[in-house]
């Protein structure tokens, strides 16, 4: 009779003191602990699918030497995922004489609030961008303000004092975390780990070496990383996991490394760090970023799990197609590399096989040709992120270089999963198309490339007529589904309709997008109510995904 693993006891600060938390299944998400074992009843669950934002809470790790701070959703957040670091709730920012935290404040004098079922969400939104920004001396503007709260959602109150919120913080007497203190208690708790001779239900591996012989011990362990799949398993199937592989401690998996040709994604990187490496190389991808889920589902998932998982509405697996990415596969017997398109078999499955997990993703910087072997860990400067950012627009590809753009259709604006996801990268030569490649979601049992009109195109010059053609065999190419989100029809026209578009604005053409509208900053700079500009930008602030 196989001997039941053990269930480690799980340490963290919450409030300036260690919490420890024994006999946690390994299946329980960080919000059931939260308000039943603990009673913060102030997080609130919603959705229980990290789609509304009520229940976020901030995390903090120690990196570097400094606390790095992250809104995530605890509602399909597993508990054990949380060991050795700093959690705060609504509960914990007031200060000790009982005075709110500028989060809070800022709220209240906002009429930020009405029913306020939603409010602690924002309010630890708001904290952790308090934290990011304001306290690192950053201005909050409006539209970072939009960007980094398009994760919560409310229902009654409307979005503009909420904004009008977050750009008040910074007006507040300020509120400091004793970083000092709260990085002596995290030293404390960080594990003596001594490989795997302790049997965890919850094991996370702290090296690669370490990681690998846990998946050849258990082939048939649940791999999580940030859990914003795998979390609706639990939550919305009722799925539990006797034994949980988690990806996210691997040291070596955490970083980003550049080399001559080409950048190497860890697979534990975050959603939030690996785009923004990929926007410092391409800033024209910054929006697409922005609308990838919500921040705290950025800041939990990582692309290697979005990746593995294998969705075919996963947004980044179409623009890593484009890009000429490859991936890595890696077990104690060896490693393996393919592109990315090469790694799916079918619905949500692969050629991994039991012994293996992905680990790096290797993308070439622009114009660069394909990656080279695979990186040795350590190797390479690790890439910090960046502030880059541009949208690309109004100018046509330059002869040689890469002309790149990335379109997400879905019902909201933000923080809403593709119907259709289209990526084109191309480079002309000569008036004529020397190369180009294309990734899809949404229209196939899997991310796809679009081989059969890469080829048309390929050689063919760069006219309108022959986009014409282009756009019929890309109609034709795949065969989606009609399902909530969109028909097969609907799906089908709009992929020919997005390469319409990527020809229109390889002509130069600008203010054909939502992506193209600024949104006013209404506290410094307001305009005439009777203004339509005024009015339409008024709609979109107070309903995002609200087309004016």
């Amino acid at each position: 009779m196989p001997i039941q693993p053990s269930l480690k006891t799980i340490q963290f600060v919450r409030g300036g003191q260690v919490v420890a938390l024994a006999n946690v299944p390994p299946s329980r998400t960080l919000l059931e602990v939260l308000r039943e074992d603990l009673a913060c009843t102030g997080t609130k669950e919603g959705c229980g699918e990290g789609d509304c934002g009520a229940c976020t809470v901030v995390l903090g790790e120690a990196v570097d030497g400094r606390i790095r701070y992250k809104a995530v959703n605890s509602c399909i957040k597993l508990a054990h995922s949380i060991d050795g670091q700093a959690l705060w709730t609504v509960e914990d920012i007031a200060g000790a004489d009982g005075g709110l935290h500028p989060a809070q404040q800022s709220m209240v004098d906002s009429h930020g609030s009405q029913c306020g079922f939603c409010t602690p969400g924002f309010v630890m939104s708001m904290f952790g961008m308090y934290q990011n920004h304001v306290c690192e001396g950053r201005t909050i503007t409006r539209e970072l303000a939009q960007q980094e709260l398009s994760g919560n959602l409310c229902r009654c109150t409307g979005y503009r004092p909420i904004f009008d919120a977050a750009q008040q913080m910074a007006s507040l007497p300020v509120a400091t975390v004793d970083e000092t203190d709260l990085l002596s208690k995290l030293e404390l708790l960080a594990p003596a780990h001594k490989g795997l001779k302790v049997n965890f239900a919850y094991n996370s591996p702290r090296t690669l070496a370490e990681l690998l012989a846990a998946r050849a011990a258990h082939p048939g362990a649940q791999i999580v990383a940030g859990c914003t799949d795998v979390g609706l398993w639990v939550t919305k199937m009722h799925k539990e996991f006797s034994d949980v592989l988690d990806v996210t401690r691997v040291e070596e998996l955490r970083r980003i490394e550049r080399y001559e040709h080409h950048i190497a994604i860890g697979a534990a990187v975050t959603l939030s760090d690996a785009f923004a490496a990929l926007v410092a190389d391409r800033p024209q991808l910054q929006t697409f970023a922005n609308r990838f889920a919500g921040l705290p589902v950025r800041n939990a998932g990582t692309l290697g799990g979005n990746v593995a998982n294998g969705s075919p509405i996963g947004d980044s697996m179409p623009l890593l197609i484009a890009l000429g990415a490859n991936i890595v596969l890696m077990s104690v017997r060896g490693h393996r590399e393919m592109p990315l398109e090469a790694l799916y078999t079918g619905y949500r499955k692969n050629v991994m096989a039991p012994d293996e997990v992905l680990a790096w993703i290797k993308v070439p910087l622009p114009g660069a040709p394909h990656p080279s072997p695979l990186p040795q860990a350590g190797e390479g400067a690790r890439l910090a992120p960046s502030p880059s950012r541009g949208e690309g627009g109004g100018e046509g590809p330059a002869p040689g270089q890469e002309f790149l753009r990335a379109y997400k259709i879905s019902k909201r604006y933000d923080d809403d999963i593709s119907a259709v996801c289209l990526v084109i990268n191309m480079q002309l030569a000569g008036g004529k198309v020397a190369k180009v490649s294309m990734g899809a979601g949404g229209v196939a049992a899997t991310p796809a490339r679009a081989i059969k009109t890469e080829a048309f195109l390929r050689g063919k010059p760069w006219t309108q007529a022959i986009v014409r053609e282009a756009m019929q065999i890309l109609r034709g190419e795949f065969q989606p589904l009609s399902d909530m989100r969109a028909s097969a029809g609907y799906r089908s026209e709009v992929l020919g309709n997005l390469l319409q578009r990527f020809w229109l604005e390889s002509q130069g053409l600008q203010q054909i997008n939502l992506e193209s509208v600024v949104i006013p900053d209404l506290i410094r700079d307001p305009r005439p109510a009777a203004s339509p500009t005024w009015i339409a930008d008024q709609a979109r602030n107070d309903k995002p995904g609200v087309q004016a």
